[in-house]
């Protein structure tokens, strides 16, 4: 979890006046501050890491008027603890309702804020800018799913984790305005941040997952061309340009901006939400799409992107069993290799326990020198040693050859133990699957071998 308001690439440790620590947590600094909170930079004893807690301002606590409110957006976080598990959102793991000053306890990321990348002097590429929508729009659908509309997507609630000075993630924070269509309790509307606000949130009507999708659009636009899709200094003239104005056209704003990107940022900030891509999956596709049919500029970023090996790895039947959080898991542990052709995967005789799952391309397998079977995007070859119980039984019996090239994702048991246990029962389901319908030909063949032949 970020602070409120933007802080250096390395948190500043403002240590005078900081508390020792909040209930069981030992402050370490205070990350920033806003209206409402304060961002504290803590450490979890019992599971010995680093974490982020979000307190409300005492002050406030004790105002009657803003106290009544503060509740109804702690309350709304609150209940969220541990109910959140994806790897672009970032994780409740606590919630106190202290008299004084009620803390959310939340994961600690290291990094700033999409709104570092607003400014016109500091625009990422486009590629990155649809790489961080799509990350984004499968996060938010994970939410929608659970029955959470954000009702607050903003560049401030979006934080990119870093790796030096490129992003390699982001993750979506603060769900303090959230609209949890499965509570039994009376919900503040009318809440968000107005430059991002589709009119239907404006108008305070009931929401659906395109109202978030047209606040994501807003802050995708926002990163391409350097300003927000409205602009005002009085919030009435901002008022007035979301229920009747249309945005400038992108390609205006920036070079290189495609037809297709352009139609699909317009289309999301329809003013009508029937006019939006229906649901999240929708808009996902459509911005692996705009990557996908090259509708944008590669610049730096040559080499395959997240989004590409999430589409690509969810095409496939292996996979098929396999949820959104899962695959995300698969896309970043994953060895994934680039073979060429006559490129052996393996030789009779060699001893192994990783297992090769092709994602594109064609392999062949020879017994003997004698091809026995040709297999295509999907396919796992290698398992059998990867699940053997003994050494004699993971040495290979066939060579297995490169017939087209191809690309696979690969794991040995040290990458497998690093998955959750969700993931790893996902695989075994897999590879039973697998060796039934191996299983299955076999007997197909011995019973009527013309047939098969």
């Amino acid at each position: 979890m970020a602070p409120p308001s933007d802080p250096p690439a390395t948190p500043d440790l403002l240590v005078a006046a900081l508390p020792a620590q909040i209930g069981k947590y030992r402050l370490k600094a205070k990350l920033g501050e806003g209206a409402t909170s304060e961002v504290f930079l803590a450490h979890d004893p019992f599971r010995g890491r680093d974490v982020a807690i979000k307190r409300v301002r005492p002050a406030l606590v004790a105002d009657s008027r803003e106290s009544h409110f503060q509740q109804r957006f702690f309350a709304a976080e609150a209940a969220l603890v541990g109910r959140l598990n994806h790897p672009n959102v970032v994780q409740i793991l606590d919630a106190v309702a202290d008299a004084e000053a009620p803390y959310l306890v939340m994961e600690y990321v290291s990094g700033v804020t999409l709104r570092r990348f607003c400014r016109a002097d500091n625009l990422l590429p486009l590629a990155q800018v649809v790489e961080i929508g799509f990350k984004c729009a499968m996060a938010l659908g994970y939410c929608f799913r659970q029955g959470l509309i954000h009702r607050d997507v903003k560049p401030a609630n979006l934080l990119v984790v870093q790796d030096g000075e490129r992003i390699v993630d982001v993750k979506v924070s603060d769900f303090g305005s959230v609209f949890n269509l499965g509570a039994d309790h009376t919900q503040v509307y009318r809440v968000g941040s107005l430059a991002y606000m589709s009119p239907e949130q404006l108008d305070g009507d009931i929401l659906d997952c395109r109202a978030d999708i047209y606040s994501l659009a807003g802050v995708m636009y926002h990163l391409i061309a350097g300003r927000p899709p409205f602009d005002a200094v009085q919030q009435q003239a901002l008022m007035h340009q979301i229920y009747n104005a249309s945005p400038p056209p992108l390609a205006r704003l920036r070079e290189g901006v495609s037809p297709a990107l352009q139609a699909l940022i317009e289309r999301s900030l329809a003013k009508a939400r029937e006019q939006r891509p229906p649901d999240w999956q929708a808009f996902a596709d459509a911005l692996s799409a705009l990557v996908a049919g090259e509708h944008v500029p590669r610049g730096p970023l040559q080499e395959v992107l997240d989004s590409e090996r999430f589409t690509l790895l969810r095409s496939l039947d292996f996979f098929a069993g396999f949820g959104d959080v899962e695959l995300w898991e698969v896309v970043r542990r994953a060895r994934w290799q680039r073979h060429g052709y006559g490129q052996a995967l393996y030789r009779k005789g060699d001893e192994g326990t990783s297992f090769h799952i092709l994602t594109q391309g064609q392999v062949e397998v020879y017994r003997d020198g004698l091809s026995v079977a040709s297999l295509g995007p999907g396919s796992s070859v290698g398992e059998m040693a990867y699940l053997a119980p003994n050494p004699e039984l993971r040495r290979h019996t066939v060579d297995i050859l490169v017939a087209q090239p191809a690309t696979t994702v690969s794991f040995d048991p040290a990458a497998m133990e690093q998955l959750s246990l969700a993931t790893r029962h996902l695989f075994d389901a897999a590879f039973i699957g697998v060796l039934v319908r191996r299983l299955h030909a076999a007997h197909e063949a011995l019973a009527h071998p013309r047939r098969i032949l």
